[in-house]
């Protein structure tokens, strides 16, 4: 009768292991919530100064994820909305959200000073980076990364028509995903932590 337990169990813990090795066999690759860039491309390398007046290299940040959106600090309602979806995003990466880098890089360098961007994004997270330079090296990122930039209606309080996606980088140098504005900060939160894996 013992023996016959004993088998009973241990034809349970294989059966159990089967279960499970059979799920992670047929679940298949992860599927990614943006624009997947399959094959992947090395993304377009850039050096900027952020808002302490500093050098910022793309390539430098290499061992992290970026993610990168183009913006100002003037801007009504998309630019606003996207750091406070950052900012979820970086919530919810908990303690992996040291090995992202959240960044800003201004489509209105006139008023995009350093200092600008560090009070302005002060307000969202500190730790977030914002990015400014010559128009002749940003025209370049703009150019590299297909962003759309123009101001439709010069004056004091012009605004500035841009490109609204947010672009996700690995931990290799390559760009993997783009996410328009409404994906949930959860699902751009879940496919940052398989990049932090490896995926």
């Amino acid at each position: 009768m013992r023996n016959a337990k004993v088998l009973l169990a241990a034809g349970i813990a294989i059966g159990l292991t089967l279960a499970v090795a059979g799920t992670m066999l047929f679940a298949g690759p992860y599927t990614f919530h943006g624009s997947v860039i399959d094959p992947a491309v090395a993304a377009a390398d850039f050096t900027l100064t952020d808002q302490n007046g500093q050098p910022f290299r793309l390539s430098d940040q290499k061992g992290k994820v970026a993610l990168i959106f183009f913006g100002y600090t003037n801007c009504p309602d998309v630019c606003p909305t996207t750091l406070t979806q950052f900012k979820k995003i970086r919530a919810q990466l908990g303690q992996s959200a040291d090995r992202v880098e959240f960044v800003l890089i201004t489509v209105d360098p006139q008023r995009d000073t350093p200092d600008r961007l560090r009070d302005y994004l002060a307000g969202f997270d500190p730790t977030f980076i914002g990015l400014t330079g010559s128009l002749p090296d940003l025209q370049a990122a703009y150019h590299e990364y297909g962003v759309y930039q123009a101001i439709p209606t010069p004056g004091p309080d012009y605004t500035v028509d841009h490109t609204t996606r947010i672009y996700a980088v690995d931990q290799r140098g390559n760009l993997r995903v783009t996410y328009t504005i409404d994906t949930a900060a959860e699902d751009v939160a879940q496919d940052v932590q398989q990049l932090i894996k490896g995926n």
